[in-house]
């Protein structure tokens, strides 16, 4: 039988993630990383995401941006209630500092948990963690930034401080160590509206070809979907194209 390609297993079973990011308790978007460029959608997460859930969703990307700058995860009774009651799986993240904290987020009813400035920090205590808990249940994102000599940087402590590590770097080590999911947004087209970095999925699937690549900033329409999945991404991220109703969960999940 013939191997099948990287590329081409993320066509036949390609996921989209409806993203809802909190912050306040509140579901908000933030420009390009930046926490004092906030657009506010609601003070009900539950809502939203359960509409989402009603149109069809099966995954949901869920962010506790309180904890991704200060860390200590907050969410978990939301959490709980979202696994309880919706019937989607969650991936989450946001201050995810530890084993326990880990721990606790699956046993909360997280499907995946997104590890993100500790998997730039420490990959060696993610690399045990993978070990132990399982590929399956975790997400590395590796969000980036490109800088002046065109190098993939990857900031740390919710975009807010470089880490002073390359993304190339931290991929092949990645992949080498077993990660299956990787999450990776281009931070200048976050919230942004101006399409996704197809050049970085590209790269990305050069340089790790065996990482599942969830394609996350600047998503704005139908089209960005059918590009990424094209390109290779195993699945990608939508944020404020949802909640700004360009386009709806079943709309994305035809595509």
């Amino acid at each position: 039988m013939a191997a099948v390609s990287a590329g081409a297993r993320a066509q036949q079973d390609f996921q989209a993630y409806p993203a809802i990011d909190i912050r306040d308790g509140r579901v908000v978007r933030l420009a390009q990383g930046d926490y004092a460029r906030e657009t506010r959608y609601g003070d009900d997460p539950l809502a939203v995401i359960r509409g989402y859930a009603e149109q069809g969703a099966r995954w949901l990307h869920l962010v506790d941006l309180d904890a991704a700058r200060a860390g200590g995860y907050t969410l978990a009774p939301l959490l709980r209630d979202i696994a309880t009651t919706t019937g989607l799986r969650v991936q989450t993240g946001g201050g995810v500092r530890s084993r326990e904290d880990v721990a606790r987020l699956l046993d909360a009813g997280a499907a995946r948990v997104v590890i993100g400035s500790l998997a730039v920090r420490e990959p060696e205590a993610v690399l045990a963690w993978l070990a132990e808990f399982g590929a399956e249940r975790i997400t590395v994102a590796l969000d980036t930034r490109q800088d002046a000599a065109g190098v993939w940087r990857l900031p740390v402590h919710g975009w807010t401080e470089d880490a002073g590590v390359t993304l190339d770097e931290l991929a092949v080590r990645f992949e080498a160590g077993g990660l299956v999911h990787a999450l990776s947004t281009d931070i200048a087209r976050d919230g942004m509206l101006s399409g996704p970095n197809l050049d970085l999925y590209r790269h990305l699937g050069a340089i790790a070809p065996r990482l599942r690549v969830q394609a996350s900033g600047g998503v704005r329409a139908l089209d960005d979907i059918v590009a990424a999945r094209a390109q290779g991404c195993a699945g990608i991220v939508l944020g404020r194209a949802l909640l700004e109703g360009r386009f709806s969960v079943a709309e994305a999940l035809s595509c």
